[in-house]
C-alpha cells in the first residue's frame, strides 16, 4: 500500500476519533473486532497478529504499529482501520495464492530440482503470492544454472489472474549452451609448470571423458577446491609465503567459452629449524613425540604439521579431551628460511559420557548393538573406542549405514552424549529356484536364513540345494554371545551326496551325513580363537572304470569311513566391513586332524591372508593369499582323494574351469591335489553413473596359483581379467572376464565366469 494511502486513512480514522465524546478523544474501549474482506485467511490468523485485545484500550497511537503488523505477515496488500462505536472494524484486501507454476525449457536441470529451488525462496503453489519474492526467481535460477556452466540463460516470466484471487505463473527458460572452459593459466610460477599445476586441478579443459566427468563446465565451487589444492601443493614443499594474488575468470561475448587465469606468488622454501611443544601435555611427552611426523632440518610441510596435530588430539581424545585444541604456531625467519614449529596444547577439561543412544534399530534388539561396543556410559569418552563401535557395528552386516554423532550436553561443559543411528537391511533371506551352470548343470535350491533371527544378533538357516553335481540338505544355528564376554557356540547338521565327476573331478561319488559343534573365544579386539569337532560319516561309490589311484586307495582303506575330526582355528581381523570391505586386513589360520581311532587319519593346514588399501574415494587395492597342505598320518598313507584341493574358478583362479587346474589321474581327470597356493592382486573401483559403492564394484585383476602333490614352479597359472561384484537383492553374484596367460594342453580355459550366493 503506498505512503498515501496509509496517511489518508490515518486521517479518515483521526477525523472518525475527533466526532467522538470528550472522553474518548484520544482512546476507546474495545469491546469488539471486527475483520471485513477474507477469503482464504482466518479472522483468527488475523486476531493473532494484531497488538489489540478484546477490552483493551485503543488510541490513535496504536494505528501505525497494528498496520504495519499486519502487513509483516505478508498476507494483505491493502489494510484499513475504522471504528463504529466500540468495535473496531479492519479492513482487508487479501494477496492471491499461487494456484499453479508452470516451469518450461528446462533440460539440464528437472523440473524437481527447480521446483525444490524457488519453495527455498518462498515461491510455491499454494503460498501466497508476492511480487518481490517473483523477483527474487530469476536470481534464483541464474544461480542454479550458472553452477552448471550455463552462462547464455533467459528467462520471462508472467502471471495470469484468475479466479476466487489467485494466480498462475508460467515460467519460459531458454538455457543455452553451456559455456566450455577453454582455457586454464597460472602465472607467475617457476619452481613447476604450469603441467604439473593443472593436474591438481579439478576443472580441465574439454576432453574425451569430458562427457561424463563434466571437469570442462565452469563452476565457482569447484575453482575454490582446486585453489585449495593448489595452496596444499605448494604448502607441501616448503613454500610457507605461498600466495594466491588474483583469479579472473573471463566469458566470451557469445557466452559459450571461459577463460580462467590465476596469478600466483611463490616464495622460497623454508626449513624447519625446531619442533617445540608447549601447554599442558597431558599425556607423557615421550607419547606425543612418537605421534609428531615433522622433524629439524626437513622442509616444512603443512600436512606433515596438521596430521601431527589431529594425532595429538586424538591421543588427548583417549585420555577423555574430547574438545582439545592443538594449534600450530609457526615462527618464521625469513632472512634464514626456516621455521621454528611451535605446537600449543590445550586439552580442555575432560568429558565422559552422559548416555549412550541407539535409533533406527526397529528390528535389532538393543542389547545386541550394546554389546559390540567398546565405549561405555559414565566412563571418560574414547575417540578411538567410539570409531571402533562403530566399525563393529558396521561389521554385523545388519545394517547397511552406520553412523555416530558426539554432541555436548547443554549445560554441562564436560559432558557428551554417543548417538549411534543405524538404517537396518534384510538380515533374512527365503530363497528357491531353479538355475544352471556349466559346471553342475540344473540346480533346485530352497534356503532359509535368518543372520538376526527375532534381532537376537542369532543365525539360523537351513537349505536344500539339488544340482548334477550335488545334493545338500543342511541345518546350522550360531549365537555369537553364549557369553556374556563374546563365547560364541553353535552346531550343525547336514547330509550330501557328490557326483565328482559332474564337477570336472575323478569318477567317484560320497555319500556323507555329518554333525558337529564349535565354539569360538575371542583373545582381544581382533583376535579369535575357533574350536570344531564334527562326527562325519562317509560312504565312497564308484563307477565300473575307477581310476588306478582310486582303487588303490579302497583296496588299502575300505570304502565307508565314521571319522571324528578336531579343528583349531585362528583370525585376525581388522576389516572396517564384513561386506565389501576397503580397509583393513584378515588373517585365518586353521588346522584338522581326525582322532586316533578313526576310520582314515588325516591332516590339514592352511593359512588365509587378505588385505585392503584404500587409494582413493571409492578405490580399493586388494591383496589375497592362501597357502594349504595335507597328509596322512597312521595306517593311511595320504590325504584322502576326496579330501584334496581343487582350484579353478570364478572363486579361486579365474580363467580356469572349476576344479580344473592340477593334477590328473589314471583316467585324465582332474584329481586336484595335497597342497594349494593361491595369490591375487585386485584393483576395485566404482561403476561409473552408480554411486552405491557399498554393494556394486568392479576392478582387474591378476591371479596365480596352482595345486599338486607337490610344489614346482612350474604347475603355477596365471590370469589377468576384469571382475564385477554385485550384492543383489537377491544374493551375492560375482562375475569375470579372464584370459589364461600359460594354460597348458590339459587345462580347461573359461574366459567368462560368474557365481551366484556365494560372499566374497
Amino acid at each position: 500500500m503506498s505512503v498515501k494511502i496509509k496517511l489518508f486513512h490515518l486521517l479518515v480514522l483521526t477525523v472518525m476519533l475527533t466526532l467522538q465524546p470528550a472522553k474518548a478523544e484520544d482512546s476507546f474501549l474495545v469491546e469488539n473486532i471486527q475483520v471485513n474482506g477474507l477469503q482464504r485467511i482466518s479472522a483468527g490468523t488475523v486476531y493473532n497478529y494484531l497488538p489489540v485485545r478484546v477490552g483493551e484500550r485503543f488510541s490513535l497511537d496504536n494505528v501505525s504499529v497494528a498496520i504495519r503488523a499486519l502487513f509483516k505477515t505478508e498476507f494483505f496488500k491493502d489494510i484499513s482501520l475504522e471504528r463504529q462505536g466500540s468495535t473496531l472494524v479492519v479492513n482487508v484486501v487479501e494477496r492471491p495464492s499461487i494456484s499453479k507454476i508452470i516451469i518450461e525449457g528446462n533440460k539440464d536441470l528437472s523440473t524437481e530440482d527447480l521446483t525444490s529451488a524457488l519453495k527455498k525462496i518462498g515461491l510455491s503453489e499454494g503460498k501466497v503470492f508476492n511480487q518481490q519474492t517473483l523477483d527474487k526467481v530469476e536470481q534464483e535460477l541464474k544461480r542454479q544454472y550458472f553452477s552448471h556452466g550455463k552462462y547464455g540463460l533467459k528467462i520471462d516470466t508472467e502471471v495470469s489472474l484468475l479466479t476466487r484471487n489467485r494466480v498462475g505463473i508460467h515460467i519460459d527458460i531458454s538455457e543455452g549452451r553451456i559455456a566450455k572452459i577453454k582455457q586454464i593459466n597460472v602465472v607467475g610460477n617457476k619452481v613447476f609448470d604450469n603441467e604439473t599445476l593443472l593436474e591438481l586441478f579439478q576443472l580441465n579443459t574439454t576432453n574425451w571423458l569430458s562427457f561424463y566427468t563434466k571437469d570442462d563446465q565452469y563452476s565457482k565451487q569447484k575453482l575454490a577446491a582446486d585453489l585449495e589444492r593448489l595452496r596444499s601443493y605448494y604448502l607441501d614443499r616448503g613454500y610457507i609465503n605461498f600466495s594466491i594474488e588474483s583469479t579472473q575468470v573471463a566469458i566470451t561475448p557469445n557466452k559459450q567459452a571461459i577463460y580462467v587465469t590465476v596469478n600466483v606468488k611463490e616464495g622460497g622454501v623454508f626449513v624447519l629449524e625446531k619442533v617445540k611443544f608447549s601447554g599442558n601435555l597431558v599425556v607423557e611427552p615421550e607419547e606425543i613425540i612418537k605421534l609428531v611426523q615433522v622433524g629439524p632440518g626437513e622442509i616444512f610441510s603443512r600436512k606433515n604439521a596438521t596430521q601431527t596435530s589431529k594425532a595429538i588430539s586424538n591421543r588427548l581424545g583417549d585420555e577423555g579431551y574430547a574438545f582439545a585444541n592443538v594449534n600450530m604456531v609457526p615462527e618464521i625467519n625469513e632472512d634464514l628460511k626456516t621455521v621454528v614449529m611451535t605446537f600449543f596444547i590445550d586439552p580442555g577439561k575432560p568429558v565422559y559420557v552422559r548416555r549412550i543412544n541407539m535409533r533406527g534399530n526397529t528390528k535389532t534388539r538393543d542389547e545386541v548393538l550394546r554389546r559390540e561396543l567398546r565405549q561405555m556410559e559414565s566412563s571418560w569418552s574414547s575417540i578411538s573406542k567410539i570409531e571402533r563401535s562403530k566399525t563393529r557395528l558396521e561389521r554385523l552386516g545388519y545394517f547397511e549405514e552406520v553412523s555416530v554423532e558426539t554432541p555436548p550436553v547443554i549445560g554441562a561443559s564436560d559432558q557428551i552424549d554417543v548417538n549411534y543411528t543405524v538404517v537396518e537391511k534384510s538380515s533374512g533371506n527365503l530363497s528357491a529356484g531353479v538355475g544352471f551352470s556349466q559346471t553342475q548343470g540344473i540346480i533346485l535350491n530352497a534356503n532359509v536364513s535368518q543372520d538376526n533371527v527375532f534381532g537376537s544378533g542369532k543365525r539360523v538357516n537351513l537349505a536344500f540345494n539339488n544340482s548334477d553335481a550335488l545334493t545338500r540338505y543342511s541345518f546350522g544355528y550360531h549365537n555369537p554371545y553364549f557369553t556374556l564376554d563374546g563365547v560364541s557356540l553353535g552346531f550343525n547338521l547336514g547330509y550330501s551326496v557328490r557326483d565328482a565327476e559332474e564337477a570336472n573331478i575323478s569318477n567317484y561319488a560320497t555319500d556323507v551325513i555329518n554333525a558337529g559343534f564349535n565354539f569360538g573365544i575371542p583373545l582381544n579386539e581382533f583376535d579369535r580363537l575357533r574350536f570344531n569337532i564334527d562326527l562325519k560319516h562317509t560312504d565312497l561309490n564308484t563307477s565300473n572304470s575307477p581310476s588306478d589311484e582310486i582303487k588303490q586307495f579302497i583296496l588299502d582303506n575300505g570304502s565307508s569311513y565314521l571319522d571324528l575330526i578336531t579343528s583349531i582355528g585362528w583370525t585376525h581381523d581388522t576389516l572396517n566391513r564384513a561386506i565389501f570391505p576397503n580397509e583393513g586386513r584378515q588373517q585365518r589360520l586353521s588346522a584338522l586332524a581326525t582322532v586316533p581311532g578313526s576310520d582314515l587319519g588325516y591332516f590339514k593346514v592352511s593359512y588365509k591372508h587378505q588385505q585392503y588399501f584404500p587409494i582413493a574415494q571409492g578405490v580399493t587395492f586388494k591383496i589375497f593369499s592362501e597357502v594349504a597342505h595335507g597328509g596322512g598320518y597312521g595306517d593311511t598313507e595320504e590325504l584322502p582323494f576326496f579330501e584334496n584341493y581343487f582350484a579353478g574358478g570364478v572363486q579361486s583362479i579365474r580363467g580356469y574351469a572349476d576344479n580344473t587346474v592340477g593334477s590328473q589321474d589314471s583316467e585324465n581327470d582332474p584329481s586336484g591335489g595335497s597342497t594349494k597356493i593361491i595369490a591375487k592382486a585386485e584393483l576395485f573401483f566404482p561403476v561409473p553413473f552408480v554411486d552405491d559403492i557399498k554393494s556394486i564394484r568392479i576392478g582387474s585383476f591378476i591371479d596365480a596359483g596352482m595345486v599338486s602333490d607337490e610344489f614346482e614352479i612350474s604347475n603355477l597359472r596365471y590370469s589377468v581379467g576384469l571382475s564385477g561384484e554385485w550384492l543383489s537383492p537377491f544374493g551375492a553374484l560375482a562375475v569375470s572376464l579372464a584370459l589364461p596367460v600359460n594354460a597348458d594342453d590339459d587345462d580347461e580355459e573359461e574366459i567368462f565366469q560368474f557365481s551366484f550366493g556365494s560372499g566374497f
